[in-house]
């Protein structure tokens, strides 16, 4: 297993759909095309800045299937698969692995809150349905709890467990992490406004949602923070920092999709309980696109939404 190829700016895709409310196959394959020449290092469809929770069986399965179909192997394809019915998720582990996806990321369970022993199992049998590397997505704010650094270390131990998409936005946590596990560990932001820090701390790069408006942008400081280059790479993220707040002015991923309407990229469709953005928070973020001269050159659209 070829751990570094996983590694820089994975974009976690949105998951476009029609006004009818079906799947935007075309935008969707668009994304991808787009992603790709750009210069993204891996993509993660159907996590849950894609709206996992809201997608069928058929349609989560049908999204990795087209982002495979796009990227023709030139770049790793890691597939979402996380819940909190242990059972399903190995189900869905072990479907993506027939469709050929590179790794798993696999969201925590949120809501039952389960206790470090009953975090640890879970992942243990997850891990253990399917040989696919897989990385550990930990997010306390929406999951409802905290996959410790020691819970972390133990799981680093099973050899197709490789990483973690870290979202605690706690450095501190992010540096007990990095002590505990092998270097091997690949510990990934979850945060787009915390990876150079991360990055500094000794993680490997960020599993984005900034990505799918500035792919090339967002590649570009992260492979800085790779090679070193801390100073160019702050220059990237204090020039990105004002899109990276008003992305999650609401909540993820509203204003991404927002955005992406905004160049004509996408249909502004979700799939409920999520909602349009309120109009003055849309006229805050298209202030932003606007500042970095997005808006102006639309220079993703072609021919606008389908």
């Amino acid at each position: 297993m070829d751990r570094n190829r996983f590694l820089g700016c994975g974009t976690a895709l949105i998951t476009p759909f029609l006004p009818d409310g079906s799947l935007d196959e075309v935008a969707l394959r668009r994304l991808v095309r787009l992603q790709i020449s750009a210069g993204i290092n891996f993509l993660v469809p159907c996590g849950t800045t894609g709206e996992s929770p809201v997608l069928t069986v058929e349609e989560h399965l049908r999204v990795v299937e087209i982002t495979l179909e796009e990227a023709r192997k030139r770049v790793p394809v890691v597939a979402g698969a996380g819940g909190n019915n242990t059972q399903r998720v190995c189900e869905m582990v072990r479907a993506l692995e027939r469709l050929g996806v590179d790794a798993i990321l696999s969201v925590s369970p949120y809501y039952n809150k389960p206790t470090q022993e009953g975090l640890y199992q879970h992942y243990r049998v997850v891990a253990e349905s399917a040989p696919l590397p897989l990385l550990i997505y930990n997010v306390p704010g929406r999951t409802g709890s905290n996959v410790e650094p020691a819970t972390m270390a133990r799981l680093a131990e099973f050899p197709n467990i490789i990483g973690v998409k870290e979202a605690s936005g706690n450095l501190t946590q992010v540096a007990d992490i990095l002590q505990r596990v092998p270097e091997t560990f690949k510990v990934f932001s979850g945060d787009d406004s915390l990876t150079l820090p991360m990055m500094a701390l000794g993680g490997c790069g960020v599993i984005s949602v900034i990505s799918n408006v500035v792919p090339r942008e967002m590649t570009e400081m992260v492979s800085l923070c790779n090679r070193g280059d801390f100073l160019s790479a702050r220059r990237v993220h204090y020039r990105l920092w004002p899109l990276m707040q008003a992305l999650f002015i609401e909540s993820n991923p509203i204003p991404v999709k927002a955005a992406l309407a905004a160049l004509g990229l996408i249909h502004p469709i979700y799939r409920l309980p999520l909602v349009p953005m309120k109009t003055e928070n849309r006229a805050k973020l298209e202030k932003v696109l606007e500042d970095l001269s997005l808006l102006k050159e639309k220079q993703y659209a072609s021919g606008g939404a389908n």
